[in-house]
């Protein structure tokens, strides 16, 4: 997803029952829109997958090529301002009558979520007004974190990308931590203490979900009152 999608869509989810209706034609597990904009000068053209994975391509319809320059972050000038201006207009529209807003939208983010919910009873509290994307969970007996889940730049993590990546920390015991930790599913613990905290990056995350649970049951247990 270029950072222009990004930008606009990053904590929003798709409500594919409300494409076609919008405009988009379902073809080959996509969903596929195009729309002329600057009195027809360029063309918009938006692909979303059956995952969820967006792209935007945008034409010039005077000479036929892809239009790229509203990418580039050094870029200047009316024109370009105004394909940006045009752009944005379109998406935010598409946003808002398609889209629902949602922090966390990986598929194993949500499937957690629900987990927690069900088995201990315990609700996802956002503490703080400066990052109202972090959230923690919590023991009732005795107030402990058991896990965090959040959202941040890929890079906090080690990973050069500038795209957002979903989180989530938890206890685990120290003696086996260093060899969890490969850089792909598990991470050195993000913003916790990295001797007793471990990180599993769950977007497009490759581990078992009974073995993701297990890790919540035992951070739950690693956290209860001494």
């Amino acid at each position: 997803m270029n950072k222009f999608l990004q930008e606009i869509f990053r904590q929003y989810k798709v409500d594919f029952n409300k494409l076609s209706v919008y405009g988009f034609i379902f073809v080959n597990e996509s969903y596929n829109f195009s729309t002329n904009i600057l009195g027809e000068q360029m063309c918009l053209h938006l692909t979303i997958q059956t995952n969820e994975s967006m792209q935007l391509q945008v034409f010039d319809l005077e000479c036929g090529e892809e239009y790229t320059l509203y990418l580039a972050e050094n870029a200047s000038g009316v024109f370009v301002g105004e394909v940006r201006k045009e752009l944005e207009k379109v998406l935010l529209d598409l946003r808002n009558k398609c889209f629902n807003k949602t922090i966390f939208k990986s598929k194993y983010a949500l499937k957690l979520i629900d987990y927690v919910k069900s088995k201990y009873g315990d609700e996802l509290e956002f503490l703080w007004e400066k990052s109202p994307n972090n959230a923690i969970w919590r023991r009732r007996d005795n107030q402990k974190w058991y896990c965090a889940m959040l959202t941040t730049k890929a890079t906090s993590i080690g990973i050069d990308s500038d795209e957002y990546v979903e989180l989530i920390d938890f206890r685990e015991n120290a003696d086996l931590i260093p060899n969890l930790i490969d850089n792909k599913n598990y991470f050195a613990a993000y913003h916790m203490n990295k001797k007793h905290w471990l990180t599993i990056k769950l977007d497009d995350c490759t581990l078992n979900f009974d073995t993701i649970k297990s890790h919540i049951d035992n951070s739950y247990a690693l956290a209860k009152k001494k």
